[in-house]
This record gives C-alpha cells, structure tokens and sequence, in this order.
C-alpha cells in the first residue's frame, strides 16, 4: 500500500517523513487526511497538509515545529495547531476527535474520538479517507475510493447540509473542479437544505470564506451558474440576481486577468477572486455593496476596491474615451486604483480609446515619478510646506504631457514656476 506514499510530491516527502518519525518516538498513529488524501490518489499537486493523530496531535505539532525551529498557532478548545513551515507552506494537527451540532447551521461541539469518528465528520466520502504514515496503508470506511473512481460527490449522512451548509457551496465547488456529479441522493439533501434557506444562517463571515474559495477556483464562472441554478444569491443578499449581464461581465472579466498576466508578469501578482467579486455585485447600488462588504467582514482593501470601481466607472468612461486625452489626466485618475479595479473597468466598457488609454497608463504611466526631491528645493530656496506638493504635482504632470524627461530639465521648469510666482 505505499504507492500512495509514493506519489506525495518531492518537496513534501521529507516534511511527512519527519511527522512519521516523531510520532513513532511517541508511539502514536499519524494520518494524513483530508483533500490531500483525495488529490493524491487524483494525481492532482496539492501542498495542504493535514495531520490526525490517534493521541497528542497538539504535542505532535509542538516536536515537529521544533524540530524546523519554526512557528506554531495552537487551538487548545479544538485539539488542533497548525505549523507554518513557509509563508505558503502550513501543515494542519490535529487529534482525532467526533463532532456534534447542536443546532443546524451552529459551530459543533468538539470531543476525543477515534480515526472513524474523525473521518465521519467529514463533508463528503472522497474527504474521507486517510493513509497512515507508517505504512501508508489506506483507511476508507465510507466509499471515498470508489466514490473517486466514478466521479460522485456524496455526503456521508442526510443531516450533513443542514449540519453544515457551507457544504452546499463545497458540494458545487468539487463538481465543477473535478467534473464529477453530485449524487441523486445528496442532490435531493442539498436542494432541502437550500430550500429551507440554511446557508442564510451560517455566520457571515464564514459564508464570506467560502464564497472567497468559490471564486477563488480556476474556472469560478462554472460554480457561480451552478450555484444560481441550484440556490441562488440570497444567502450574500436578497438582492444580488445574477443575469445575463453578470455572466457577460465574469467573461470579460476573466479575458482581462489573461491579458493582464500575460503581458504584465513583473506586476505584483493579481487578487482574481476581488475581480470576480466586483462582477457579482455589479448590479448592486454602491450603498449595498457597502453594506455586503460591511456584513461579510471583507478587509478595507477588498471593500475599496470593490466600491471604487462603481465609484469611479461613469466618470472614467467619460473622460478615457475621448480622443488625445492627457496623459496626465489618464495618470490623475487611474494611478489612485488597484490593478484589479483598472481592469473591471476595461472589462465593463469595450471602447477602443477607453481600453487604449488604459493600455497606455499600464505600460507608460503606471508609477511614474520625478527625478527631483525635497533636496532640490531646498537648494533652490524654497521652504517646507504645501508648496512642495504643488511643485512635484506640476512637475509631474508635465512629465507625463513629454515637456520634461530629465533632471535638469525638472529643475528648469521649476525654477520657471518660481519666477512666476515671486
């Protein structure tokens, strides 16, 4: 059974065999779980790493950590730590352990339990799985194996959905990112539960979690129609109808990230899903989107980038698609937004001078500045203040219209503007 071991990617192999050898230190049985499990045998490179221990997954993540002299975030209530061995590298702890929901849609209520029990409270049989490390044998209780063989999403008992409903949105994610179905049965459970309007009662901000992941996905747009059809939006607000438009938008959209990442790759890399997230909104009023933002817990830079860009669209179209605009001009509006708001709005509007002058700002303008400082005007006489501002923002603009290039041609200007004004 160890060409499951096999397959684990180089960069992960001496990570697992070093949890192995700790928990054999202290004799305890350590399973890899979860998605990782399920990608292994797909083939599919996945580098979430997640652990359950038959005894002190804490104590097991604490010696591991060590042993990399690396950082340990530990959740005493849940029995669980996660280790971060690189900023892009975690791996998960955890003891097993059997879940009970005291309410439909509550957190559950967490205790000791055996590998079956923590395999049991899984979302679906293809997450259901785990290989020990010492011989990498594979345990599947549920069909998860099988399950992968044909290509089914299932649910490992009926109150699943209404346990968790965040597992509604889960159920579509897999199905669309691996091309499988979710089975008759489950489907009839998750229609029930989406009926019963249960993913309205998850907490906002773990619908805003998952949410993220959905868009997050390499095909989104898949999940976003499988999601309409099968439970709509109301669950993110009552409001939010997703149309024909909104389709047309995501494709757009999505030509727009290609387009960025291929001819910007030295460019901080793009957040996609904000992207897709502004097209899910479109048809929202800036006052709900701001109240959406506000309910779901998004970060500031994700609330502005998404009310900018309805903030900004009407008057960027206005100006941008006029012929032989300013370059200044094209620099004073566009340099304050995010890559991610620039490319919503050349998404929204194909209009050739509109897309141009974009174009234009990426590859001339984006971050241009001045050769002189603070230093230069100093030496020229000019006293700290509001002044300064001006002076650098006329320079600049200047710049960016082709009447300077270099330093000395910055300082002449500027000792121009000072005659002008004495």
């Amino acid at each position: 059974m160890e060409k499951y071991l096999k397959k684990i990617p180089e960069e992960l192999k001496g990570l697992i065999n070093n949890v192995r050898d700790i928990a054999a230190k202290k004799n305890i049985k350590a399973y890899l779980v979860g998605g990782f499990v399920r990608d292994l045998i797909l083939g599919v490179k996945n580098l979430d790493l997640d652990i359950v221990s038959a005894g002190d997954g804490i104590g097991l993540a604490q010696d591991f950590a060590d042993a990399h002299g690396v950082k340990i975030t530990v959740h005493q209530q849940f029995g669980t730590a996660t280790v971060f061995v690189k900023p892009a590298l975690k791996v998960d702890f955890s003891s097993s352990r059997k879940e009970y929901y005291p309410q439909p849609a509550h957190l559950p209520l967490v205790q000791a339990g055996s590998l079956k029990d923590d395999l049991f409270r899984r979302d679906f049989t293809i997450n259901s799985m785990a290989i020990g490390l010492k011989d990498g044998s594979l345990v599947d209780y549920f069909g998860g194996l099988d399950d992968l063989r044909h290509k089914v999403i299932r649910v490992l008992h009926p109150l699943s959905f209404n346990d968790d409903p965040t597992r509604i949105l889960r159920a579509v994610r897999f199905e669309q990112r691996y091309n499988f179905k979710i089975e008759p049965r489950t489907l009839k459970l998750l229609k029930e539960a989406s009926r019963a309007r249960l993913l309205e009662r998850i907490h906002p901000h773990r619908t805003r979690d998952d949410l993220i992941l959905v868009l997050k996905e390499k095909e989104p747009i898949k999940e976003i129609r499988r999601i309409e059809k099968l439970t709509g939006f109301d669950f993110v607000s009552p409001k939010l109808k997703v149309n024909a438009r909104t389709y047309a938008l995501l494709r757009a959209f999505k030509k727009q990230i290609d387009y960025f990442n291929k001819n910007y790759t030295r460019r901080r890399p793009l957040d996609n899903w904000v992207i897709y997230l502004i097209a899910l909104l479109d048809c929202l009023d800036v006052k709900t989107t701001k109240g959406i933002c506000a309910r779901l817990g998004l970060r500031k830079g994700e609330e502005k980038r998404t009310v900018t860009y309805k903030q900004t669209k009407l008057k960027a179209l206005k100006y941008l698609s006029k012929a032989r605009v300013k370059p200044a001009k094209i620099f004073a509006l566009l340099e304050p937004l995010s890559y991610e708001t620039i490319l919503a709005l050349r998404g929204t509007y194909n209009h050739p001078l509109f897309r141009r002058n974009i174009t234009d700002f990426l590859d001339i303008y984006n971050g241009m500045r001045i050769f002189v400082s603070g230093n230069d005007l100093r030496g020229l006489g000019v006293l700290p203040g509001p002044r300064y501002q001006e002076i650098f923002t006329q320079v600049l603009n200047a710049k960016l219209n082709g009447r300077v290039k270099t330093k000395e041609e910055e300082l002449a200007l500027i000792k121009q503007l000072l005659r002008k004004r004495s």
